[in-house]
C-alpha cells in the first residue's frame, strides 16, 4: 500500500505546472518630446559646439549651414527626380570653414542651367515638404546674370553672419542659375507672419543695396506646391 501511495504521489508531482515566475512591470512608455524640449536640445548642442571650436581656437557661427547643389534635368519636373538630384556639397559651423568651402565652389558665372545653389541651415533640406519650410515661404529677386554672383555672395555672408532681421525665421537662401536670368530666393519658415516676413524683405534690401528699381516678390511653399512652380504666380511684390 505504502509503494502505490508513492508512487502516484510521484505521478502527480511530475505531471503538475511549474510555478510561476512573477511578471516583472510593464515599462511605462517614456512621454513625447515636445518642440518645446526639442528646441532647448538644440540650443544646448549650438551651445556646447561653439563652446569646443572656441576652444580649439576658431570663429563659430551662430548656426551650422549646409551647402547643396541640384543639377536639374530641363523639362522634367517630378518631385522624385528633383529630390534625387538634391546633391550634399558641404557643411560648416566656423568662419574658417565656410572660407575653406566656399573658396572650392564653382563661381555662379561658370554654372550650367537649370542649376539650384543652397545654402541652409544643418537639419533643413531645401525642399518645400521640409518641416521648417512647409507653412513658409520665400522673397524673390531677379538679377543679370552679369551681377547676380555679386549680390549672392554678400546675402550668403549676411546669412552665416546672422545680419538679417528675424534670424530665426529664415532657413537658407537659393541661388537659381537659368538661361536669361539668375534668381535669388530666401526662405523663411512663417509665410503668415506678416510683420516677420515684410521686416525679412526689408532687411535684405538694406544689406544687398538693392536699387529702388528692383522688385521683389513672395510666395508661399504652399502655393508653390499647388501649381508646381517655385516663381510663377508670385502673390506679393515689394
Amino acid at each position: 500500500m505504502e509503494s502505490a501511495e508513492k508512487k502516484e504521489l510521484e505521478v502527480k508531482t511530475s505531471s503538475s505546472p511549474p510555478p510561476s515566475l512573477p511578471q516583472a512591470p510593464a515599462a511605462s512608455p517614456s512621454p513625447p518630446t515636445s518642440a518645446a524640449d526639442r528646441d532647448v536640445d538644440s540650443e544646448t548642442e549650438e551651445r556646447e559646439r561653439q563652446a569646443r571650436e572656441l576652444k580649439a581656437g576658431l570663429h563659430p557661427l551662430k548656426h551650422k549651414f549646409v551647402f547643396w547643389y541640384t543639377r536639374r534635368t530641363p523639362g522634367v519636373r517630378t518631385q522624385t527626380s528633383y529630390e534625387d538630384n538634391i546633391k550634399k556639397i558641404v557643411e560648416f559651423s566656423t568662419v574658417e570653414g565656410f572660407w575653406v568651402s566656399y573658396c572650392h565652389l564653382a563661381r555662379p558665372s561658370t554654372l550650367p542651367s537649370p542649376t539650384d545653389l543652397h545654402l541652409f541651415k544643418e537639419g533643413i533640406r531645401p525642399l518645400w515638404e521640409d518641416s521648417a519650410n512647409c507653412n513658409g515661404g520665400k522673397w524673390i529677386i531677379r538679377f543679370k546674370k552679369i551681377i547676380s554672383g555679386r549680390f549672392w555672395e554678400d546675402l550668403v555672408l549676411a546669412l552665416i553672419g546672422d545680419q538679417l532681421d528675424y534670424g530665426e525665421n529664415i532657413c537658407g537662401a537659393v541661388l537659381s542659375i537659368r538661361f536669361s536670368e539668375d534668381i535669388l530666393s530666401v526662405w523663411n519658415r512663417n509665410a503668415s507672419d506678416h510683420q516677420a516676413v515684410m521686416a525679412l524683405r526689408d532687411s535684405i534690401k538694406r544689406h544687398l543695396k538693392l536699387p529702388p528699381s528692383y522688385v521683389m516678390e513672395y510666395k508661399p511653399h504652399d502655393a508653390s506646391l499647388r501649381d508646381h512652380s517655385s516663381y510663377r504666380n508670385t502673390w506679393l511684390r515689394g
